[in-house]
Order: C-alpha cells, then structure tokens, then sequence
C-alpha cells in the first residue's frame, strides 16, 4: 500500500454542513484516515455558519455515519479516532471579522500544509479567499479546492477565476471534476498508453466512432432554482462529458505530470469543431423531461416539479455530435448524451470500430458486429471488449456469435476507493493532473457559448421526452442520420 507519511496538513472545508461534504468528502477522509492515508497531525476543519460545538457536529456526522455501522461499510472504532481529528468553526463566511475565529484554531499550525476546500456556491469563492488571505491564512504551500459550476458563461467564469487568482496561484488551484476521480476513467490512461493492443490502432483508421452518455435516472431533487439556471449543456457537458473526451481522444502526454496532461487536453479542446448555424439543428438536441415513470413510480415533468415554472424552456437532456478537427480523429464523430429521468443511471464511453475490409464468411444468416470496447463508469465501473467469435459446435458452416471479454481487474478485490478519495489524496500529494487547469476551463466554455447561444438565437425549443424514457425520438435521429446507432447492451 503507498502510504503517505510526510504531508501534515489541515484540511479546511468550507461549507462543511452542506450536502458534499456530508455526503461525500467526511466519508472521503474517513477511508482516508482508515487506510492511513492521513499523517498522524493532519486536521479536518469544518466551517460553516451555525454556530455549534465539535461535539455538535460530530453527533450530525456520526448519525450520517450510522447506518454504516450495520452494514460493516463503516468501524466503529475507526470512526471513533478519525473524528478526533476534527474540529469544528462557525462562522459567517460573508463576515470578515468571523474570520478571526478560524485564525485561532490555525495558529501554531504555520508548520502544516493547508488545503481550502470551497464546497460552497461559486458567488462565495472570491470573498473566502480575500478574507483568509486578509488574516494571514495563506502560507506558501497553501492550496484552493473549487468545486463546479465555475460560472455559467466564459465571462462569469473569469471572473470568478480572477478573484480566485488574486489570493492563490494557478499551480496552488484545484479545479475538481469528481468524474475524472474514478478508477475506470484514470485506467483510460493505462490502457491506451500502456498497450501495444490499443495504442497503434486509437486513431481514424480503425476507430468509427466513439459514444459518451451520462445517463441520470433522478429529477431535480428539490434544487429546481438552481438547475434552471446551467441546464445539462452547462451542468454536464461543458465539464463531465468534455472531460472525458479529452482523456478518450488527447494525444499521449510526455509525462504523467500536471501540465503535461493538461496541455494535451486543451489541444483536444481547441480541436472541437464549432457548432453554428443550420448545424445546430443538425448536430444538437435539446430535451425536456415530461411527466412519466420511473421505475414503478409515477413522476412528475420538469416544470411541475417543486418551485418549478411552466413556462421555463431549460434542457434536462443534451445529444450532441462532436467533431475533432486534427490527424487523429478526422472523420470519426463523437456522441455525446446526458439526461434526467432517463431509463437508468448509467454512464459509459463506447469505442466503436471499423468492420473489417472484407469479410471471409457467408453471408447468409451471419451478421457481423464491430469490436466494441465499453468502458462502464457507473454504477458498476467495468471494462469490457466485444469481439467476433465462433459458434462451438458441429454446425455446418461457420457461424460467429459476439462474445463479451471482461476487462474488468476490480472484481474480487478489496473495497474500491471512491471518486473523492483519489482527488482529496492527489491535493494532499499536490498532484494535479487529475484537475482542470484555467484554460482548459475557459476553452471548454468557448466551445460551449457558440451552442448556447446560438440556441439563444435561433429558437431552438426543448423537445419533449416522457421521463423513465431514453430521451427525445430526434436524439435517435441525431445519430441514426450517419447511420449508426446508441449503444445499448
């Protein structure tokens, strides 16, 4: 086990009561804590503003914490220790006198290095940062975590990314897409640039097309206000979906450091073909859930759902065909699709190749599939190709069957670390490839402006979809127009 022994930190969370940090970054560092992840000094931090005790909050937490003690997913003991490590400061963030309260608790701890987590709305970035940075709270080795959405537009984006810039470097700032945290998408990595199998053959010449879906089977879940503000263009694919992307189709990195990463990323980026004009209706849908069935559950539609609006023309589903302007993907389009109240929660890249020039076998009765390598990120993270295969048996002739090689190396293995476990324990390390640099940010949203606006422009409606379904009949269109078809197992 790589155990990290030399990193002292404190590990601040701003928005420390809110739902990311309950639900997600507290569990984080817990198996942090238990795998011993987390030096003997490292602190956690919690701020938020209601003024409670440590103790208070350790009750909020360990009542969280509860239902895992039943299931084993959670040591009682184990707990006990790691909520030693916590401890607790109320304060309005929008007061800078309040701050003062936290430069107790970070006195005589200059020696540690220290990590800002911002799991707060984006409009409270900049006033934390100039009020930790007004208290003397920002060593040299400090470092900022911020959490999407960075903006709605590249204007709001740079704004935000300029009051951030003000109080902390770029190499101190981590710019998270929990995505990029899962071990499936890291392994993208491992096997396109550690195979002989894949690498000379990840190119235009035997690749047809590539399909990325996120596919959500939840509504809103009461953040109405908030969601009809970004819409799944800017919820999810001017980060997630791009994301991605960008690790499927960059080239190979010299190194596997930060930037190296990130500067072949942002040629992918700046490779994206614009999409304008009558290509908009062409190469882009707009969806809007209806009401329906999920699951065995009658629901309602996006605008009747709580504090929503009837006349609101938000998309809660985006299909999307990309195209990568450079040598090795000329020619190959990109799918790309995200959606609420979908059939299922799934989220998965599908590499589709070429058939062969010329097939051998009879046609009669034999249809050939092309090799398909799936990559599945959620709910299951699994890997598996799909290859042409004979029929055993004394048939006559020779009859093929697809055959599924599961590449899957998780199973059987010890618990698998979450998303936020790999990003937290890169901040601690300092390592930031996993993380979007200012330009990759603001190049995503250029590409992302020019399809918001000219929806804007144009017209373009939402077309309606019943939820518990797979989005819009034109999504279907979208790509069954190049002949080709979403992958469905």
């Amino acid at each position: 086990m790589d155990i990290i022994q030399n990193r002292t930190c404190d590990i601040i969370i701003f928005g420390g009561l809110g739902d990311l940090a309950l639900r997600k970054l507290i569990p984080a560092l817990y198996y942090l804590h238990q795998d011993g992840h987390l030096c003997k000094n490292t602190r956690v931090i919690p701020v938020s503003r209601d003024m409670i005790t440590t103790a208070e909050y350790n009750e909020i937490i360990l009542e969280k914490f509860a239902p895992g003690f039943e299931d084993k997913s959670y040591n009682r003991d184990t707990f006990n220790a790691f909520m030693k490590r916590v401890e607790y400061v109320g304060i309005d963030l929008t007061k800078e006198s309040d701050y003062e309260a936290l430069a107790k608790v970070l006195k005589g701890h200059e020696e540690k290095e220290r990590i800002n987590y911002l799991s707060t709305a984006p409009s409270l970035f900049g006033t934390i940062c100039a009020n930790i940075d007004k208290f003397n709270l920002i060593l040299p080795s400090s470092r900022v975590v911020l959490e999407k959405p960075i903006g709605n537009d590249l204007k709001s984006s740079q704004v935000i990314n300029n009051e951030v810039a003000e109080h902390f470097k770029e190499s101190a700032i981590f710019r998270i897409d929990h995505y990029l945290g899962k071990d499936t998408v890291q392994n993208i990595l491992a096997l396109r640039f550690s195979n002989m199998l894949f690498a000379p053959i990840w190119n235009a010449q035997y690749i047809d097309h590539i399909q990325i879906t996120i596919a959500e089977s939840v509504g809103l879940e009461g953040r109405w206000a908030y969601y009809n503000n970004y819409g799944a263009m800017r919820d999810m694919v001017q980060n997630h979906l791009l994301q991605l992307l960008c690790l499927v189709a960059m080239e190979p990195p010299s190194t596997l450091d930060g930037d190296s990463v990130r500067d072949e990323k942002l040629k992918v980026i700046k490779s994206l073909r614009s999409i304008e004009g009558d290509d908009l209706k062409l190469k882009t849908v707009r969806g809007q859930y209806s009401s329906g069935v999920s699951g065995t559950q009658a629901v309602p539609g996006y605008c009747e759902e709580d504090g929503g609006q009837s006349n609101s023309n938000t998309e809660t589903f985006v299909a999307i065909r990309v195209d990568i302007d450079n040598w090795r993907w000329n020619g190959v389009p990109m799918y790309l699709r995200t959606g609420k109240r979908m059939v299922e929660r799934y989220s998965e890249i599908v590499i589709d190749f070429k058939d062969v020039p010329h097939s051998i076998f009879p046609k009669g009765g034999i249809c050939i599939d092309s090799n398909k390598l799936v990559i599945r990120l959620q709910p299951d993270e699994s890997i598996s190709l799909f290859i042409m295969n004979k029929v055993p048996g004394l048939n006559e002739g020779m009859r093929l069957q697809q055959v599924e090689l599961d590449l899957n190396v998780a199973e059987g293995a010890p618990r698998s670390p979450s998303a936020y476990e790999h990003l937290l324990l890169d901040v601690i390390r300092n390592n930031s490839t996993l993380f979007m640099r200012r330009d990759e940010v603001e190049a995503a949203w250029v590409w992302a402006d020019k399809i918001l606006d000219g929806w804007q422009s144009m017209g373009i409606t939402t077309k309606a979809y019943k939820a518990g379904t797979a989005g819009p009949a034109s999504s279907i269109a979208l790509i069954e127009r190049d002949g080709r078809s979403w992958y469905e197992k």
